[in-house]
Parts: structure tokens; sequence; C-alpha cells
């Protein structure tokens, strides 16, 4: 995504939502679409949402949180919310991106189960239902498969696999289809995860940290009929690093000294031994100041006494996100007396 208009300092994109007990003036649905220059669309899926969800007699309302647009998605926007009472329009000052148009709207949801999808027609309206019943059977995270997918091979579907593959080997979470915006949430869920820099891809992963319950279903997924993609090769490096820190979030958001601690203590013994070799050798009589073990013993000494150094302030960091935010470490699915 291009940025546009005046540029100010970025703030935290992390947009924490406070769960609510629904009451009866809460619609079911919140359907929530990051719009990033997509005027000629949006009449279209804003009419096809409602369509389905009016059939089906369900209640519902519908975000659009526009992401810096300039081809007039704003001024739709600004025309059609106040006319409408299902349609609620959120526009940021600028091009933040999508995990913070996706963060905004999760903010503004008022719904019991929140709905994602991309503002192009390529998500199809009617499958919303579908990921809601299968969130009924008591999953809190229901994802769309884009089983038969309506884009280049070579651009768009031999990276998606591979990127698939990878998220689903590192994460643990085995998904066919991370890409797919399609997804269903139930507000509880939501209410628990904070979404910051581009992590939006990984909300699943995201998902089974804070102990969720994850399905995948196939959705139908059609071909661009306006614009062109926002996404390109270039979101791969982005993607590697998102999944790196995804990846420790997972396994060590609660003990990071256990990694630090790990490394450092190998490194440090490493270097020990080699430092105890090498001064055996020199009480033998033999000069060891030219010799690049030396060297090697120090650096590994050095990194290990950092790493250990490292770990410390990384604890010392997990516990100030924990008890600022008054975040628990465990998340209580239920109570039973």
């Amino acid at each position: 995504m291009q940025s546009s208009g005046q540029h100010s300092p970025a703030p935290a994109l992390v947009l924490e939502k406070t769960y609510q007990e629904p009451s009866a003036l809460t619609p079911l649905v919140s359907v929530v679409v990051p719009i990033h220059n997509e005027v000629e669309s949006l009449p279209h899926l804003v009419e096809a949402i409602a369509s389905v969800l009016q059939e089906q007699q369900v209640s519902y309302e519908i975000i659009c949180v526009d992401d810096g647009s300039r081809d007039g998605s704003v001024e739709w926007l600004q025309q059609q919310a106040p006319q409408r009472p299902d349609l609620k329009a959120v526009i940021l000052r600028r091009n933040y991106g999508q995990t913070a148009a996706m963060a905004a709207g999760f903010n503004h949801a008022s719904g019991r189960v929140i709905v994602t999808m991309d503002g192009d027609l390529q998500n199809d309206p009617r499958d919303i239902l579908t990921l809601v019943a299968k969130l009924d059977e008591g999953y809190d995270l229901v994802s769309g498969w884009r089983k038969d997918r309506q884009d280049a091979k070579l651009t768009r579907l031999l990276p998606s696999r591979i990127a698939n593959g990878l998220i689903s080997w590192v994460t643990g979470v085995e998904l066919h289809d991370y890409g797919c915006s399609l997804k269903a949430y139930s507000a509880e869920l939501i209410a628990d995860m904070n979404l910051y820099g581009e992590l939006h891809r990984f909300l699943p992963a995201l998902a089974a940290i804070e102990g969720g319950r994850i399905a995948e279903i196939p959705v139908r997924h059609h071909a661009r009929q306006y614009g062109q993609s926002k996404y390109g090769l270039d979101r791969t490096f982005r993607v590697v690093m998102d999944l790196m820190t995804v990846s420790f979030m997972k396994t060590f958001l609660t003990r990071p000294m256990h990694v630090f601690g790990f490394w450092g203590g190998m490194s440090l013994t490493l270097g020990t031994v080699l430092g105890l070799y090498l001064t055996v050798l020199k009480l033998l009589g033999q000069s060891i100041g030219d010799r690049p073990l030396l060297i090697l013993a120090v650096v590994l000494i050095l990194a290990g006494i950092q790493l250990f150094c490292f770990g410390l302030l990384a604890e010392l960091l997990i516990r100030t996100y924990h008890e600022s935010q008054g975040r628990p470490i465990y998340r209580v699915r239920e109570v039973v007396d």
C-alpha cells in the first residue's frame, strides 16, 4: 500500500478492545472490511453483504476502515454512512497498513462475532454465515481456505503455498491458506489479542498463543473485477521477519530467559573449555598468542555473557508487558462449579 496525505509520526499500532457481555441490542455479526483505493468495488460489496445477511434475518453491522485511500473511497463512505444505519465508516488519517486497519475495525466492532474480508470483491459474502455456523460448533476462529483461488499462479499462488507451508511448520498451526482475509472470530478472542506491525497474516497463530480453538473451511474466491492488487513479491521479506516474531512469541513469550540463557550457557561453556585448553598449552610452554582459537574463545565468552544479559533484560520487559497492562499469563475458557 502507498502512503498518502500529510505524514506525521506513526503512533503505536496497538488498539486494545475490552470485551463486554452482549446485550439485546448487540448485533450478531460485525463485518470488518479494510479499504484502500476500492471505490469501484465498495458499493457492490456493501450491498452484497447487506443482502446476504438481511435475507437470513441476521443482525449485523458493516465497518469499512479506509486506510488512506485517494480514489474517492473516503468520499463515498462519508456520503453513505450517515444514510445507512448498518454502515459505519472509520477513516484513518493516512495509510497505516492492513494490520492497523483491521485493528481499528476490531476496536469499533460491537458484534458477538467479527468477520473480516477484503474490499476487492474476491471474497464472497455468501460464505459469512458458513463461517459463523462453524464458529458456533465451539471454535474461536474459523479461517477461510481459497481452495480454488483465482489469482496468478507464478506471482501469487506459488509464493503463497510456500509461505503457508513455512508458517504452518514454524507456528505449529497447520492451515492451507493463511493469506485469506475471510475469517470469523469470537469477540472474546479479539479482546485478548493486540495487533501491531504487520501481524494480520498470523492471526490464527496469535489466536493459538491465546489458547483459541481454530478451524478452516473452504470458501469461494473470485477474480478481481476492479483495480489492481496491492500485494507483490516484496512482502516476502516482511512475512519472514514477522514469522520469526510470532515463533518467538509462541514459544518464549513468558520465559525469554530460556532461549537466551540456553544459547548463552552453550557459548560461555564452549568458550571456557577452549580457554582452559589454551591455558594448559601455555603452561606447557607453547605460544598461544597468535592462535585463532584464542580469539574464538574470547568471542564465545563475551557472547555468552551478552546473551545472559539480553535474557535478563527480556525478562524485565516481559514482566512490564504483563503487569502494566494487567494481562494474565493464562486464559480461562470456562469455570464449572
